[in-house]
Parts: structure tokens; C-alpha cells; sequence
């Protein structure tokens, strides 16, 4: 089959899609990836998407419209990269679209656990005249977990070794890691949120520099740390939590970082942003250090990075600095796949399994009380029916 994976996260980098031919199920899956584009949200979507995310200032009719403007941009993101792949839209089998993360909310209260993801799938599967999987989250959570992460199923069915620990850190808005153990199987897999990933980096950035991030890490480099802010930001709660465990925007979105920058006036903005570089490196070797090489030890263990943190060469060397010496730090592209593309290609992947009817979350990871079907189907509305 063939078939597109979506994905936008809550950095607002873009959406990216990821054209992929994909055969079997679950261990026997196959996957070659086809092509891969990110396409810019622009600035004014960017704005609406932000609004929407405050609790204060959001409202309904915004998110209704917003859901509208996200389907169409999404089902454009489509359109472009069979155009750069040359393929022509009537050989796309089915998209899968994780849509865009308003509010997530994980709670041990089943009248709270809630999240909402828009981009409305009807326009894209009218548009492209194909099949849709969307809305991945909701089941997981119906079934009692966080709806979170998703991805470590396809990271165990693509990258499990029999000869190393395996820490698959994706640092996108959000850092999140997913741990497989050598020889292990699915069960054994452990996945859970590490804390901001570049989300308050590219905040500050823009409300400083007027940059939407922070390429390759150079303004983190000229900064130094502030200690009295690097303190403060280990004392996050978060930090203390046990897996399994998510985060988001709702809590080192906008409002936390802009909170800081109050707080911190007076200091310069280069060591600013150094610091919460530190912070977002720091969470991550903590993280591990709290709740991985306990189990595992600090031995046949490769640290595999992802997502636009990757590129950011001042937090990649800060992480390495926390990590204890031996412990490799390498790219997603060293072990295969796409660093970029991850997670466009694992939602394709997911799609992929709902359609086979075949349980595509991971307990282990999201705290489910049992393994489940995500997504909804959105058939293909032009499909002749006799």
C-alpha cells in the first residue's frame, strides 16, 4: 500500500508529511520511505494556533474555524509532496493524519483524561479522494492512558535490537524518549515525555530576537548559564513525576515562558536562551538517570536523536555533557529512517494498522489498561457504492 503520514507538533515548525510504501503488519512491516516534505505554517495560521492553545484567550468559534483551516492545509501539505515525488494523487491508498494538538490533558480521572487534536480529516479525504486515519489519541486514553506517547509501537517494530538498550529521544516541541531493551519485546518497551524539548528555546526566541528558533544552537552558544533561572527550572515539578507521563503546551507553552522572561528581565538574552537550552538537555539525561539506567545500566546503551532538536548542535553537546562518558549520542539517520521525517512515517505506519484492524498502541508506554485499535476511519466519500 501506499500512503502519507502527517504530523505538526506543538513547536509549529511546519507539517510534515512523509510518502511512504508500506507491506505486512506489525513485526513483518516493511517500510520504504518515498519522499518527505515540511511545509511552513505560516505566520498568520501560526498566530490562530497559538491563540487557540491559551486557555484565557481561546474560544470556540476559533477552534471551529481553525479545524477547517487546518484540513486544508494539511490536505495542501498532501498535494505538495506527491508534486515533488512526481506521483500522481489517485495512487494514494489512505493518509494518516494526527492533526494538530489544541489541549492535552492526561489525568487519572476518566471524566478529565482528555486531549483534542483539529484538522478536520473529511477535507482531506474528499480532497484526495482517499481513505483518512485521524484522531489517534482518544481510544488510548478511553482505555485509561495518556494518549501519549504514540509512537514508540512503530519505533519497537522498526528499531529493536537484540544487542543494544536503545534510547530513541525525540526532541520536538516536546523531548520524549522511548526505551527498548535489548531482546526485549513490546511489553518491555517503556516511553514517556523527558520535558520541553525546543518549545520555551523557540519562544524566547521569537519574543526576543524575533527568530522563529534557534539555528543550530548559535545564540545558545554565545550565552552563558544563568544559575539563579537554571535552579529554578530543575525544581519543576515535572521533573519528579514517575512514568508513565506527558506534557505539553499547557505547560511550558506561552504563558511559562513569557513568565520567565518577566522574571528574568534584566538578564541578557543570549544567556537566556542558553539556559533553557540547558534546562531542555538537562531534563533528558535526567530523566534517564531517574528512571532508565536504574533498570538498564549506563552500558550497550546508544542515545538515538530526533526531531528538530537534532540539528541544534549546542543542546546535542549539552546533553552529551550530562551523559554519563561512554554512552553514545548518535542521529536517527545512523541506525536508518529519517531524523526529519519520524514521525510523519510512524503515524503512516499507525494508519496502516488501524486499517488492518490491528492493535496499534503501546501500553507499556501510555498506561492503558490494555492494547487497543487507535484512530478513526474516514472512508473514501467517493467510492461508488452499488
Amino acid at each position: 500500500m501506499r500512503g502519507i503520514g502527517l504530523m505538526s507538533g506543538t513547536s509549529l515548525d511546519g507539517i510534515d508529511a512523509a510518502l511512504i510504501e508500506i507491506n505486512g503488519s506489525g513485526l513483518t512491516t516493511a517500510v520504504s520511505l518515498i519522499d518527505f516534505v515540511t511545509v511552513p505554517i505560516d505566520s498568520g495560521l501560526k498566530e490562530q494556533i497559538q491563540l487557540a492553545c491559551d486557555p484565557i484567550k481561546s474560544n470556540v468559534p476559533l477552534i471551529c474555524q481553525l479545524n477547517v483551516q487546518l484540513g486544508h492545509a494539511f490536505l495542501d501539505a498532501c498535494r505538495k509532496l506527491c508534486a515533488q515525488a512526481n506521483v500522481s494523487l489517485d495512487t494514494i491508498d489512505y493518509v494518516a493524519s494526527h492533526g494538530q494538538t489544541i489541549w492535552h490533558a492526561p489525568s487519572d480521572d476518566p471524566l478529565t483524561n482528555s486531549t483534542l487534536q483539529i484538522g478536520e480529516p473529511s477535507i482531506i479525504a474528499y480532497g484526495l479522494k482517499t481513505t483518512v486515519v485521524a484522531d489517534f489519541r482518544v481510544m488510548d486514553m478511553a482505555a485509561g492512558g495518556q494518549g501519549a506517547p504514540l509512537v514508540p509501537f512503530t519505533e519497537y517494530v522498526l528499531f529493536q535490537s537484540n544487542t543494544k538498550h536503545r534510547l530513541l529521544q525525540n526532541i520536538g516541541g516536546i523531548g520524549n524518549v522511548t526505551v527498548l531493551p535489548k531482546g526485549g519485546t513490546i511489553r518491555d518497551l517503556r516511553a514517556f515525555d523527558t520535558g520541553p524539548g525546543n518549545m520555551i528555546i523557540d519562544q524566547m526566541m521569537r519574543d526576543l530576537f524575533d527568530q522563529p528558533f534557534d539555528p543550530f544552537g548559535q545564540t545558545a552558544a554565545k550565552g552563558k548559564i544563568i544559575p539563579k533561572l537554571q535552579q529554578a527550572l530543575r525544581n519543576h515539578p515535572f521533573l519528579t513525576l514517575s512514568p508513565p507521563k506527558s506534557t505539553g503546551r499547557e505547560e511550558f507553552g506561552q504563558q511559562f515562558t513569557r513568565g520567565l522572561l518577566a522574571q528574568y528581565a534584566g538578564e541578557p538574552a543570549q544567556d537566556l536562551i542558553a539556559t533553557v537550552t540547558d534546562f531542555t538537555a538537562f531534563t533528558i539525561a535526567d530523566s534517564y538517570q531517574k528512571f532508565v539506567f536504574p533498570t538498564l545500566g549506563s552500558t550497550d546503551i546508544e542515545v538515538i536523536l530526533s526531531g528538530g532538536g537534532a540539528h541544534n548542535q549546542t543542546l546535542c553537546r549539552m546533553i552529551g555533557h550530562y551523559l554519563p562518558d561512554g554512552v553514545p549520542l548518535l542521529n536517527q539517520d545512523a541506525i536508518g529512517g529519517s531524523n526529519d521525517g519520524k514521525e510523519a512515517v510512524a503515524f503512516a505506519i499507525l494508519g496502516h494498522e488501524t486499517l488492518q484492524g490491528r492493535i496499534n498502541n503501546a501500553p507499556a508506554a501510555t498506561g492503558a489498561a490494555q492494547g487497543v485499535i487507535l484512530g478513526k476511519i474516514i472512508p473514501n466519500p467517493w467510492t461508488q457504492q452499488s
